[in-house]
């Protein structure tokens, strides 16, 4: 094993931490704490429990983001002490968890690295994820499915609370499409860069034949609306349908007409909501993602009328976004990073983090050269 020059690793440790703390602004962060730590004392603060709830979110937030930068500045504090330590009294074993906690600081940085990078403007907000079968008949459907659980089981795995809002079941298996809430600061910037058309090759389970197939399955990630945002939906612009909720197989989940589907007639956007337990949650539900694809169509709109000003632009996103070959070989693969992992069920277990980072490289590279 090669000896690690400790002085130079803690030097570039400091160098990218100093990189971060910069770009996050300590200073400022500590003043928008004390800011949000005297809204949420105000005694008559749950008077509103929307604006309420907004207030402390953003100052929960704000603190964990604190606290990972101020812990950080610390280990790597603590790192030098304790090399210092074993190379004064020649303790291999101190050394040698020098190096163990050296990789874990550096990994840990690049995670905070990546969270620098989401500069967006909605990018800080909470998650609405859709994903919808495509080409491919039961497999699309079942690979939509696959996709749902791959995505449910990475926001398990970091903590992150989850609430599926609307799933349409296919036939035979899987889904039509579902819709999902992932409940954390940055969900948004951090999953956008999955949307896109996903393609999956492999032997069909739905096929007697044993023959490969190929279906895709679209995800769409849009930012969770905010009391804050200014989107009026005009009650003469939507469409609102009641039908009975239905869950696989067609089987009645409840014996009341409470899902509710509507209709933004201007644009044509289609909201469905059944998993709530009466029609008015369901309906508030689907206003709420009605509003934030909105939001969202509003975003695009805009930033479309810029590069239109600025000139013709190649497209940063195809079509076809990521592949997941189960045979004849085992890979997934993104067209965009070309980031590649051969432990494909690792990855439809939701151990996706790799290919998330590398997207939001990816995505602030190409902002980079089209600025």
């Amino acid at each position: 094993m090669a000896e690690i020059d400790f002085p130079a690793e803690i030097r570039a440790l400091r160098a990218t931490y100093d990189s971060i703390a910069q770009v996050s602004d300590v200073d400022s962060l500590r003043r928008e704490i004390a800011e949000l730590s005297e809204k949420a004392g105000v005694p008559d603060l749950w008077d509103d429990p929307a604006a309420a709830q907004v207030v402390t979110s953003q100052l929960s937030h704000r603190q964990s983001e604190l606290e990972r930068l101020t812990t950080l500045a610390g280990r790597i504090d603590d790192l030098e002490v304790l090399v210092e330590l074993g190379q004064e009294a020649g303790d291999e074993d101190s050394l040698a968890e020098a190096g163990t906690e050296l990789a874990s600081i550096r990994s840990s940085l690049e995670q905070l690295e990546v969270v620098t990078l989401l500069s967006g403007e909605y990018d800080e907000r909470e998650a609405v994820v859709t994903i919808r079968s495509g080409a491919g008949g039961v497999d699309a459907a079942d690979f939509a499915e696959m996709l749902m659980r791959m995505y449910l089981r990475w926001a398990e795995r970091r903590g992150y609370p989850t609430k599926v809002m609307d799933t349409s079941y296919a036939e035979e298996a899987g889904i039509k499409s579902a819709t999902f809430e992932v409940n954390a600061p940055y969900a948004f910037g951090t999953l956008s860069v999955e949307a896109g058309t996903h393609r999956l090759v492999r032997i069909s389970p739905f096929d007697n034949q044993g023959r490969r197939q190929t279906s895709f399955a679209a995800v769409e990630v849009i930012p969770l609306i905010e009391q804050t945002d200014s989107i009026e939906v005009p009650d003469n612009e939507i469409r609102v349908d009641v039908f009975r909720s239905s869950g696989p197989g067609g089987q009645s989940v409840n014996t009341t007409d409470s899902a509710v589907r509507l209709t933004h007639i201007p644009t044509g956007i289609v909201v469905s909501m059944q998993n709530e337990k009466s029609q008015i949650q369901n309906r508030a539900a689907a206003m709420r993602v009605l509003q934030s694809r909105l939001l969202l169509l509003k975003k695009e709109q805009e930033d479309a009328e810029k590069k239109a000003l600025a000139g013709d632009t190649k497209a940063s996103w195809g079509d076809q976004m990521r592949s997941y070959v189960l045979n004849p070989y085992q890979m997934v693969k993104d067209l965009r990073t070309n980031h590649e992992v051969g432990n494909t069920s690792a990855v439809l277990d939701g151990d996706i983090d790799a290919f998330i980072d590398a997207g939001i490289r990816w995505r602030a590279d190409s902002r980079k050269t089209e600025a």
